[in-house]
């Protein structure tokens, strides 16, 4: 009988990945018990074998669930039981900070792996965000009204980080598992409508896909993967633009100027970010206000968050600590 189609799905997403590595290299594998990310695991322990590659399985426990060490402790045994060359687990305390509780469970969940990858000397970060994830990303960013970057999706890979499971529908996680006799763990968060993702997921997308016909969650999939080579140009000439620009003494306008808005809103951003405005809180709104501000099309101060005020001055766009 032949290898299994969700099998060889997942590992080839993995084998692409893994491809680009050192003999020698070692990934960290980051897993929660869940079909996704043991199915990723199963694979990137199969594939290892060819690159000479070793797999670090790493488990985050939360802390939000009854039960989430001994959870932790199960993972840990399953990563081993199927060849995981080492293995790791990290409990974090998650602060929402203002955030809300799912953001502030990915920002501690990333800060904790960043720190393990450090501690292994991973040269990546494998993550088991499958095309379902995308779909329900891209379709997030439409409702919020987020703009390119939000509907180019997730990023394959980012510095440390990859995402080999992109082509891979969550189904076929599911089916992978099976297929192996693998347990997985249902996280009940993963059932629960009070998260906005959870109804998208349960309620959104089955009704497009009664509507307009099946592949809908591939279509913007899709869709994320075309936007995000436009989105990666923009910023790669927004890039450019903001290193001539730079200037301790502000942001010269009249050379803004000569740039097109899509680049020039890009670098206004950039400008933020280098003067301590806090990233994952800087939304459209704000860079907006800075395009109108910079245009010369309001007057006064905007504030941004993490305690930052933009404001011009003899044909600057300068920035100060918010009182």
């Amino acid at each position: 009988m032949g290898l299994h189609p969700a099998i060889a799905a997942v590992r080839l997403g993995v084998r692409r990945t893994l491809a680009t590595l050192e003999p020698g290299s070692t990934v960290l594998v980051a897993c929660s018990g869940g079909a996704d990310s043991l199915a990723l695991l199963s694979a990137a322990v199969f594939e290892a074998r060819r690159r000479e590659v070793r797999v670090v399985g790493a488990t985050v426990d939360h802390g939000l669930q009854e039960g989430s060490a001994d959870h932790a402790a199960r993972v840990i045994g399953q990563m081993a039981a199927l060849g995981a060359h080492e293995t790791a687990s990290a409990r974090v305390h998650v602060d929402a900070g203002g955030l809300g509780p799912e953001a502030a469970a990915r920002r501690a969940r990333y800060d904790v792996l960043e720190q393990m990858r450090a501690h292994f000397g991973a040269a990546v970060v494998l993550l088991g965000h499958t095309r379902d994830d995308q779909a329900e990303t891209v379709l997030l960013g439409l409702t919020r009204g987020s703009g390119g970057r939000s509907l180019a999706g997730m990023r394959r890979s980012s510095e440390h980080y990859s995402r080999p499971l992109l082509d891979v529908a969550r189904a076929d996680t599911v089916a992978a598992c099976l297929a192996e006799g693998i347990d997985f763990w249902d996280d009940p968060h993963n059932s629960d409508p009070g998260f906005t993702r959870v109804r998208v997921r349960q309620r959104v997308l089955p009704v497009l896909e009664d509507e307009l016909g099946p592949g809908v969650a591939a279509a913007l999939a899709r869709t994320a993967d075309q936007v995000r080579a436009d989105v990666e140009a923009l910023d790669a000439l927004a890039d450019q633009a903001w290193s001539a620009l730079r200037d301790p003494d502000g942001l010269p306008l009249r050379p803004l100027h000569d740039h097109h808005e899509a680049v020039a809103s890009r670098v206004l951003r950039l400008a933020a970010l280098d003067a301590g405005a806090t990233d994952a809180e800087l939304f459209h709104v704000h860079v907006r206000a800075l395009v109108d501000l910079a245009a010369g099309d309001v007057n006064g101060e905007i504030q941004l968050p993490g305690h930052v005020t933009a404001y011009r001055s003899e044909g600057r766009l300068r920035f100060r600590p918010t009182p």
